[in-house]
């Protein structure tokens, strides 16, 4: 192990889980962890299971590198047995994480902190779909509050199309959102150790950012810069901040933002442990500020120093 790095000890690299961002998370935790062996830490790979606790404990790890993404590993579950076992991790703390993973609590919060965010409303199987067109007008789109990588969601353009599309999504998580559409163009800004990295502005061929977008298609166009004036970034970059303390983000994180044609900003959702693959968004970023992946991962891994 190279001296420089003898102050992180043993890190446990924790990737795999069982969400249903397992494949993600899975390809997140290999270039993770090969960037801090390649770095000289002694970092070990572990893909969690339900007796993740019995195998930190038996492996005296010193602290952990969380790169699971989705329920289980970003949703407050692993911080909370991370802090009963008394070792660091990288990522937010027990609060922000479970209020992150659930987009209508995170909404709720913006809105009381006068944060931009659309308006919205929660679906049931009772709900009066007709009436929720009505008041939120169309296009509208429809998510699960507790689902990450953008699976389950979907727009909808027209009246009937609602409630089917509310029935896609509770197959994801018995409770489901349908926010107003926002036209205009998406953003994010990932966020390290207290500081905005550049925007990336993100066009996509189809309809929406979804999973496939996201993680498979080659389609899909990234512009850092932005694009925007320096003033315009620096506005959505603090706005970003902004958002992601309201939660009680620390470490490292991203904010998803839409900007309308009128130039306002719109807060979307938190991610709390970024995608960390080769179509993924903060390397993008850092990579921006000459900070290469390896770099990165050093960064992200201090701030449990």
């Amino acid at each position: 192990m190279d001296k420089t790095f003898s102050r992180f000890g043993k890190v446990a690299v924790l990737y795999g889980g069982w969400a249903a961002e397992r494949p993600v998370s899975l390809k997140s935790g290999a270039a993770v962890l090969a960037a801090l062996q390649e770095s000289g830490v002694d970092a070990h790979g572990i893909d969690v299971d339900r007796d993740i606790l019995s195998v930190l404990q038996a492996g005296h790890y010193d602290r952990v590198f969380n790169i699971l993404h989705g329920r289980g590993g970003e949703d407050g579950v692993i911080q909370g047995a991370l802090e009963l076992l008394g070792l660091p991790y990288t990522g937010c703390g027990v609060k922000a994480a479970a209020i992150s993973m659930d987009k209508l609590m995170t909404k709720r919060l913006w809105l009381g902190a006068g944060l931009p965010t659309p308006n919205y409303r929660v679906l049931t199987a009772e709900t009066d779909f007709a009436e929720v067109v009505a008041e939120l007008g169309l296009p509208l789109i429809v998510k699960p509050a507790s689902e990450g990588s953008s699976i389950g969601i979907s727009k909808v353009t027209e009246a009937a199309a609602l409630k089917p599309a509310y029935e896609a999504a509770a197959k994801s998580d018995p409770v489901v959102i349908v926010e107003q559409w926002i036209t205009g163009a998406e953003y994010t800004a990932g966020l390290l150790a207290g500081e905005p990295l550049p925007l990336i502005r993100i066009e996509v061929p189809g309809v929406l950012y979804d999973y496939e977008a996201k993680y498979i298609s080659n389609d899909t166009r990234y512009f850092c810069p932005s694009g925007l004036s320096e003033a315009e970034e620096q506005a959505m970059r603090a706005l970003a901040l902004e958002a992601f303390a309201t939660v009680g983000g620390q470490g490292w994180g991203r904010v998803d933002m839409m900007r309308d044609q009128q130039g306002k900003a719109w807060l979307i959702e938190v991610n709390t442990n970024p995608g960390m693959t080769d179509h993924s968004l903060v390397p993008m970023a850092a990579r921006a500020v000459c900070m290469d992946f390896q770099t990165l991962v050093l960064r992200i891994l201090e701030t449990t120093l």
